[in-house]
């Protein structure tokens, strides 16, 4: 039987020596750890390590991969001179310095994050509010700006790091009511973080009730990003205010806007759980849909047969299967990327495999400047083998659906490391999509002079 867990117990880098689970690691290794924990941020909790980790299997268990620091995650000399700093027991100011210097190499404005999508309100930026796409506003509370354990691919890595111009909150929710009065093309609320469960009821309720109690007739649905349904299911059934947060979620139902649960899950082991099924069902007892997401990821996930599990799995319980994301250009990309081709043909292989109730789910997407640009297809067009790209969503909502095609690279990892089949135009006229770009990303292609060729 499970142990009871009444409260989160967390686990940071100053506790990696009292872990017991990690007393079969060598010494060199716990130092290792401390040196990667010291540039990418470690947070996990005693569920995750005791009821999803399977310790027979480290370092191999794709649960340990996903939440505790790994030596490849770093190049080998940035851990060697983390390594060394740790060592030497060097003071905080001595290691944080040193942690920066390699994580300002780790691109931690993948997208420009901080730098695009903020609107202006009234003549006022409004910090805390994305607005990238037309009819989705996102939303970032200021107490919801942490997890209840760190992903080691997430791409807010840096924002956990405690790089402090990576932060954006918005501590009220006034301004969000006002600026969707004023946009009334907003259809959908998108509440993000770090993760908005964990704020207590309390508190949530403060972002939440305004938007209900405004009665905005453009609203639709309101969103919920949450890794905790794997992370900490007990939110959603133990927890002391649980049933106060099942009883918000109906009241969101009631009011006649759509509740969207979006859950991260990128492992079936963390749905393998009885207080996970528990924590589904509570949510879909209140009307609410819980969707899942989650990026391929080598070293957790990157087979078809996992996710071919993992949407099974899903099925299931009633969840809807929503995107397979490849991993961000970011942080320990290089530990996690599976390159482009090989990600669409454990995709392939995997929905072919699923009923059409599993079909809902789309991938794999990159979350690019542009847009959410699709890995299609892979054909040949006049001759030359090309990778096929589609915009499922677009900052120019005129580019939706559009297609264009990139020259077939197997070892491309992001749309930076691709070439256009035809003509040498950046995508969408934006070449801003990798920080680092230095080729040409790939070209719409003249579409009434190809459509013919292209593949229904």
């Amino acid at each position: 039987m499970s142990p009871e867990y009444t409260k989160c117990q967390y686990y940071t880098r100053n506790d990696i020596d009292s872990i017991p689970q990690l007393a079969k690691l060598s010494a060199s290794e716990l130092i290792e750890m401390k040196a990667v924990s010291a540039v990418l941020p470690f947070r996990v909790n005693r569920y995750v390590v005791e009821e999803l980790i399977d310790w027979e299997q480290i370092p191999n268990d794709p649960m340990y991969q996903l939440v505790f620091p790994q030596p490849g995650m770093l190049e080998a000399a940035d851990l060697a001179s983390m390594v060394e700093v740790i060592r030497a027991n060097a003071p905080s100011d001595v290691v944080k310095a040193s942690a920066r210097k390699i994580q300002d190499r780790l691109n931690p404005h993948p997208a420009g994050q901080t730098t695009h999508n903020v609107p202006i309100h009234r003549g006022q930026p409004l910090p805390g509010i994305q607005h990238k796409y037309r009819e989705t506003v996102l939303f970032f509370p200021s107490q919801g700006q942490t997890c209840h354990a760190y992903c080691t691919y997430c791409f807010r890595w840096a924002q956990f790091a405690g790089i402090d111009d990576l932060k954006f909150a918005a501590r009220e929710s006034e301004t969000l009511v006002e600026y969707l009065r004023d946009h009334p093309e907003v259809t959908s609320v998108l509440i993000t973080g770090g993760d908005p469960m964990v704020m207590n009821t309390r508190v949530l309720k403060r972002y939440i009730e305004p938007i209900l109690e405004a009665g905005l007739e453009n609203l639709e649905s309101i969103r919920i990003g949450t890794k905790a349904v794997a992370y900490w299911p007990q939110r959603f059934v133990s927890d002391k205010d649980s049933d106060e947060l099942i009883a918000l979620f109906s009241r969101i139902v009631d009011s006649g806007i759509h509740l969207a649960i979006m859950g991260h899950y990128s492992h079936p082991k963390e749905l393998s759980t009885a207080v996970a099924k528990q924590a589904v069902r509570r949510i879909q007892s209140t009307g609410a849909v819980i969707r899942s997401q989650a990026p391929l990821i080598r070293q957790v996930n990157d087979s078809a047969e996992t996710w071919r599990a993992l949407w099974r799995a899903q099925i299931r319980l009633g969840i809807v299967p929503y995107y397979m994301f490849v991993e961000r250009d970011t942080g320990p990309k290089k530990y996690f990327e599976v390159p482009l081709v090989r990600a669409l043909t454990i995709f392939n292989e995997a929905y072919s495999s699923v009923s059409g109730l599993g079909r809902s789910v789309r991938g794999p997407s990159m979350s690019a400047t542009p847009g959410k640009v699709l890995v299609d297809a892979v054909t040949e067009i006049i001759g030359q083998k090309v990778i096929v790209l589609k915009m499922l969503q677009a900052r120019d909502p005129s580019m939706v659906g559009q297609i264009a095609f990139a020259r077939y690279n197997p070892d491309a990892s992001w749309l930076g490391d691709l070439e256009p089949a035809f003509g040498n135009e950046p995508l969408f006229g934006d070449s801003s999509a990798h920080p680092a770009a230095r080729h040409h990303l790939v070209v719409l292609a003249n579409q009434s002079a190809q459509q013919s060729e292209y593949p229904s």
